[in-house]
């Protein structure tokens, strides 16, 4: 059976990686779980969950610059679009999703690791430190959703008619529009786009987990042109919530560019915050 466009995309923009990157797929009793892996075998671990649709490949900008001094690995999650399989037991709950990361993160070998997650990667992320807080060294959130605030009406509006009837034309207006002069990379787009349309995908949500309960450093890193929330907002729900956490607006970045966008500032924070 030949390869589908979302297979090519994925497999071009892979091809930008890294020379050393390593791909590994682990084992789970939910099925095998691509991860990404960069970095020195004996650097500090760190695990990178992307937002919906966005594959772990959507760190590139990232991996290098952090596989210095870290042993990166980036995730494509399970049930959505991505290399990562649910062939074994079903996907039905938040439940799930917390034993998924246990069983990964066991066969990774990782009994702690520092997590950093992008939207809905930093929901999951949040729910995973508070499940399994003894395994999260650090947290770090980028333009979270769901853990502080809801979506903005606007956002969802716009973000219906890819929901309702996927397709890479609707998902690439719906990008454009976020994105609007933060000009995210041209492949990445394109393969966003695409993982909308593969089929069996599917993304499991609950309620906004109890994040005053978070006891690990946890830094929080908003697009302060994000349309998925009003930034300004969320920080200060933030800050409220977790007054000992790092709050820091992202200037000029969206919700979609990241992490993408101004990879240097986000990088040069992410590695002061682990350090």
């Amino acid at each position: 059976m030949p390869p589908s466009a979302f297979d090519l995309a994925y497999d071009e923009f892979r091809a930008r990686w890294p020379a050393s990157t390593e791909e590994r797929d682990v084992a789970t009793p939910y099925g095998r779980t691509r991860v990404h892996v960069h970095g020195p075998v004996d650097g500090s671990p760190l695990v990178l969950l992307p937002g919906g649709s966005a594959t772990g490949l959507v760190w590139l900008a990232n991996a290098a610059v952090l596989g210095e001094r870290y042993r990166v690995h980036a995730v494509d999650l399970l049930g959505d679009a991505g290399r990562t399989e649910n062939r074994g037991t079903p996907l039905k709950g938040v439940d799930d999703l917390t034993a998924w990361l246990d069983a990964l993160l066991d066969g990774l070998g990782l009994a702690r690791t520092h997590l950093c997650g992008h939207s809905y990667g930093a929901w999951l992320a949040v729910r995973y430190a508070l499940h399994a807080p003894q395994r999260v060294d650090r947290l770090a959130l980028v333009d979270p959703t769901q853990v502080f605030a809801g979506f903005r009406p606007g956002y969802l509006l716009r973000a219906r008619p890819t929901l309702i009837r996927p397709g890479e034309t609707r998902a690439r207006a719906f990008l454009a529009w976020e994105t609007a002069g933060a000009h995210p990379d041209e492949a990445w787009q394109r393969l966003y786009a695409l993982a909308t349309t593969v089929p069996g995908r599917k993304l499991v949500t609950g309620g906004r987990p109890r994040a005053a309960g978070l006891r690990m450093p946890v830094l929080v890193l908003l697009g302060e042109r994000s349309r998925a929330h009003r930034a300004a907002k969320v920080a200060e729900r933030a800050r409220r919530t977790l007054p000992r956490a790092e709050v820091e607006l992202l200037p000029g970045a969206t919700h979609h560019s990241l992490p993408l966008a101004a990879p240097q500032r986000l990088n040069d924070r992410l590695r002061e915050f682990l350090r």
